[in-house]
């Protein structure tokens, strides 16, 4: 069984990505400290919280591609939807770019980069995360963690301020994911996480979202929050969009100021590359719901890029 030990393989980033300086360290979650994730965003629309989303560089915010229409503002270096929050910065969105190849029928390639109108100062509660790098490997039992405004759980909504929450799953391997949500269900352009008990997950509202890992005094984000069958269910894990398959796509619409990635490997066998179910093919030889706020009505179509 994997003990989910990661080990930083090649570290590629510009000195302030990862780095939350206020971290002393969602459904079956807890409240997190102010400035704890700084790179966390809120997307919002006319004035109400849709999605999350994640601050990448100075300019640039990745969240879920099924979470947008033409008309999004970004709220960075909040803590409570409700009531005060003195470390708020906004910005309107400039451009909204749509992976070409997402399928909003099956979920695959669930990512896309926003622009915003202005750079951002960086301060203790606003800072880009690193990015899982190309050929990255986490292996079933990584410890991950996922934060977000989204729901406590199926139909209830968090409760004043609506304060961000955190909470720590394991990953699970694709072929065990792809068993229990269904085989075709996961491609490798997914990572999933949960606890197969059950009452550990994202939900309604943290679409977008980050899952990241911590790899000394780094945080790399490997997932984007993109669906799942109800919420924190028992062999029902969440599924994320994998951000290591998606380095060469990001680098080329980024010109400047390119986000940091890190390429992080799990060490040992991955017990997932045993598991098996009737009709999901042997595992290969060779070596290694959506989820928005219900108030928000995603785009009927998806297009490689729209303006704001």
């Amino acid at each position: 069984m994997s003990t989910g030990v990661v080990c930083l393989a090649l570290l590629i980033y510009f000195p302030v990505c990862g780095a939350a300086p206020l971290n002393t360290r969602i459904v079956g979650g807890k409240d997190g400290p102010a400035g704890s994730w700084p790179w966390q965003v809120s997307l919002q629309r006319f004035g109400s919280h849709v999605c999350g989303g994640s601050l990448i560089n100075r300019e640039w915010v990745m969240s879920a591609a099924h979470c947008f229409s033409r008309w999004v503002g970004v709220s960075l270096g909040r803590q409570n939807l409700q009531g005060n929050n003195p470390n708020e910065v906004s910005r309107t969105v400039a451009r909204i770019i749509f992976h070409p190849n997402y399928d909003r029928n099956t979920n695959n390639n669930d990512i896309a980069l926003l622009r915003l109108s202005s750079p951002v100062t960086f301060t203790a509660y606003i800072r880009p995360v690193c990015l899982a790098a190309s050929d990255s490997v986490f292996n079933s039992g990584t410890n991950s963690w996922i934060t977000g405004w989204g729901a406590l759980k199926e139909g209830v909504s968090l409760p004043f301020p609506k304060t961000l929450q955190e909470v720590e799953v394991p990953v699970l391997g694709n072929r065990q994911c792809n068993c229990l949500n269904g085989v075709g269900t996961i491609t490798d352009n997914m990572i999933c996480a949960g606890v197969l008990a059950g009452g550990r997950d994202s939900c309604q509202g943290d679409s977008g979202g980050p899952m990241v890992n911590q790899q000394g005094s780094v945080w790399v984000q490997s997932g984007i929050v993109s669906f799942g069958f109800g919420c924190a269910r028992p062999n029902l894990p969440g599924i994320y969009s994998r951000v290591s398959r998606y380095q060469s796509w990001i680098n080329s619409l980024i010109s400047s100021d390119k986000p940091g990635f890190v390429q992080v490997t799990s060490r040992g066998l991955d017990a997932d590359s045993s598991y098996t179910c009737p009709g999901l093919p042997a595992a290969p030889t060779t070596s290694p719901t959506t989820r928005p706020s219900t108030a928000f009505q995603s785009v009927n179509s998806p297009a490689s890029e729209c303006p704001a």
